[in-house]
């Protein structure tokens, strides 16, 4: 089939706030009105290097990230990456959730992976639910899912995955909800897409847009995932289907390394915009760097009353690993 076209979204815009934001992955993804079961989607990344010892997938030369892009397809489609490797190291691409034939692996058990200036082509199939002997069912690829490197470093990718050569997967079941922004957060060792507090990104959204977060973990620690003031349904969307969905209804959970997970909100529903806090619940880690800032602007765009200050105390804040009591610090607790 023809290459599909591509539209990337704008996950925010640093707008009257200026702050210097880091830099987080676009998305890809394609129109629901043309897809249809077993198309496939063809797409070409870029993986290089940035400054800072770092590494990034990309959708051209010259705009790879950390996190990498945000790559969308529909159950029953297949994902074909061209993976162009232009830097002077090992590395491949490695999807969780999907299917895929040993050649397309991305790991060196399999010798799937691309030399230094090599381009490879990796092929991702999706699947729909389907029945099964039994009166049982298995289950399709939808859910939220992440790609990373797988070789360099180490057979294992280590390397690759500490310097920023990851993303997030999306596989959609059909007549699902599209939100209106995204954000991939990656909780790897001490950091948030790999930097740490006060420099972690600061993710943009107005009153009442939805929003859709892609929550991933890496490295070797163990996480959680809390989003201040907003909740979700502990199930493959985040939203219940039914008034009788038994889905408990969360706000924290855990992310560890190699787990992903995923949810909608309605930015400020409920509780009305402002600087909101998302963070690892595990008490040094966010006392060490691992903390951020999700701001929900008005309904216009503006800025909310007490939002702008609320981010320079951020940005002032003692980041530390050292546990302090509440009065230690002589001030409010996060």
């Amino acid at each position: 089939m023809d290459d599909a076209a591509l539209s990337r979204r704008s996950l925010f815009a640093a707008g009257a706030v200026g702050l210097a934001v880091p830099a987080i992955g676009a998305a890809v993804s394609w129109d629901a009105g043309a897809a249809h079961a077993g198309a496939t989607r063809k797409v070409t990344i870029y993986a290089e290097a940035l400054p800072g010892g770092l590494f990034g997938y990309g959708l051209a030369p010259g705009q790879a990230t950390v996190p990498g892009p945000l790559l969308e397809i529909y159950e029953g489609d297949t994902l074909e990456i061209t993976l162009v490797n232009t830097t002077n190291q090992r590395l491949s691409i490695h999807a969780h959730g999907v299917d895929y034939s040993t050649s397309s692996d991305g790991s060196p058990l399999h010798e799937s992976y691309n030399d230094p200036g090599e381009t490879r082509t990796y092929v991702w199939r999706s699947r729909e639910m389907f029945a099964a002997a039994g009166r049982r069912f298995m289950p399709g690829s939808a859910g939220y899912w992440h790609y990373h490197d797988h070789a360099m470093g180490t057979d294992h990718g280590t390397g690759g995955v500490a310097k920023g050569l990851y993303g997030g997967l999306i596989v959609r079941r059909r007549g699902d909800i599209l939100p209106d922004r995204q954000f991939t957060v990656v909780f790897h060792d001490m950091t948030i897409n790999n930097r740490m507090a006060p420099n972690t990104p600061i993710f943009e959204a107005n009153l009442g847009e939805r929003v859709e977060w892609v929550a991933i973990g890496h490295g070797n620690l163990f996480h959680t995932f809390h989003l201040h003031a907003h909740r979700w349904a502990d199930n493959r969307t985040g939203m219940l289907e039914s008034v009788s969905d038994p889905s408990p209804t969360i706000d924290n959970k855990d992310l560890n390394p190699g787990s992903s997970f995923g949810f909608q909100v309605l930015a400020g529903e409920g509780v009305g915009p402002g600087a909101w806090m998302y963070h690892c619940h595990v008490q040094n880690h966010s006392d060490g760097g691992m903390s951020g800032i999700f701001l929900v602007r008005n309904a216009d765009g503006s800025m909310p009353p007490g939002a702008e200050e609320a981010i320079h105390r951020f940005q002032g804040h003692t980041h530390t690993t050292t546990s302090q009591s509440h009065d230690d610090h002589g001030g409010h607790g996060a």
